[in-house]
């Protein structure tokens, strides 16, 4: 039996690159994204088999309205990919309260309203898969991106709630923590802060370490994420990118070295 997939963020990007291998796999998907219309060459070459859904996912309301539409479209939602996000570039100090607002509206708000809305149909039909898109940077904060890492380090956690919540039922979930694919995320998906001069210098090193490299195509973690949807129990994280796996491994290597070197002073604490 082919499988139903909702996908927020399906215009381009990660979103796309999955909507389509879905497709081409045999699966039925809802694209959902505020502008679906570069998803019209997709509609066209399958036109049974996508739906495209026009959604902003910091409307709740709107949310839950179209959740239900999607599950009405193929009767059932047997994959959640949860993608719609965008990156909020620049020093903590510089942001705005509207820019980290409208930041986290989209990165955990969204999200949050969209695993809030699908867990009933979810739970109802007794299974369903949820993929949680966050970031090999949930780890920990770094310059300039610190409220994007900040943002999905908060979707990572409760992520983490809803799938010790959910399992009773069914539901499975992943926290598939993407590295560094040409997405598109830091041109048409960014947001700038205005930029301090005294934070000039970093700003610089920053870039010549980041270098020119966007990175491989978003198609090329596709098959992975088709291979771990195929698995009968999936992982509760994922690390996507080989490189990306080894950054990981040695932050948390060295983050337990921290602490072990200062068991000493923890332990002096009750509790």
């Amino acid at each position: 039996m082919s499988r139903v997939w909702f996908i927020t963020g399906a215009s381009r990007g990660l979103g796309r690159a999955f909507a389509e291998a879905a497709l081409q796999a045999g699966d039925r998907v809802v694209g959902a994204a505020r502008n679906v219309e570069p998803l019209a060459d997709l509609a066209q070459k399958y036109p049974d088999k996508l739906v495209r859904l026009p959604l902003d996912v910091c409307d709740r309301a709107a949310v839950f309205e179209g959740v239900d539409r999607a599950a009405a479209a193929f009767g059932r939602l047997d994959i959640v990919l949860n993608n719609a996000g965008g990156m909020l570039l620049g020093m903590v100090e510089e942001a705005t309260e509207e820019q980290i607002r409208a930041h986290f509206d989209v990165n955990l708000f969204g999200a949050l309203w969209v695993t809030q809305a699908v867990i009933p149909h979810l739970r109802a039909q007794g299974s369903g898969h949820i993929l949680q898109v966050t970031t090999m940077g949930t780890g920990g904060g770094f310059p300039m991106v610190g409220l994007y890492a900040a943002g999905k380090s908060a979707l990572d956690s409760v992520s983490e709630a809803v799938a010790m919540e959910t399992e009773q039922f069914g539901v499975k979930l992943t926290i598939v923590q993407m590295g560094g694919y040409d997405t598109g995320l830091f041109t048409a998906g960014t947001t700038a802060t205005t930029p301090d001069p005294r934070y000039q210098e970093l700003r610089d090193k920053l870039t010549e370490m980041w270098g020119d490299d966007a990175g491989p195509a978003p198609s090329a973690a596709a098959p992975v994420i088709m291979e771990l949807v195929d698995l009968p129990e999936p992982p509760r994280r994922l690390i996507v990118g080989s490189a990306s796996f080894d950054i990981v491994r040695q932050d948390l290597e060295a983050r337990t070295a921290q602490y072990r070197a200062w068991e000493s002073l923890s332990r002096k604490a009750p509790g």
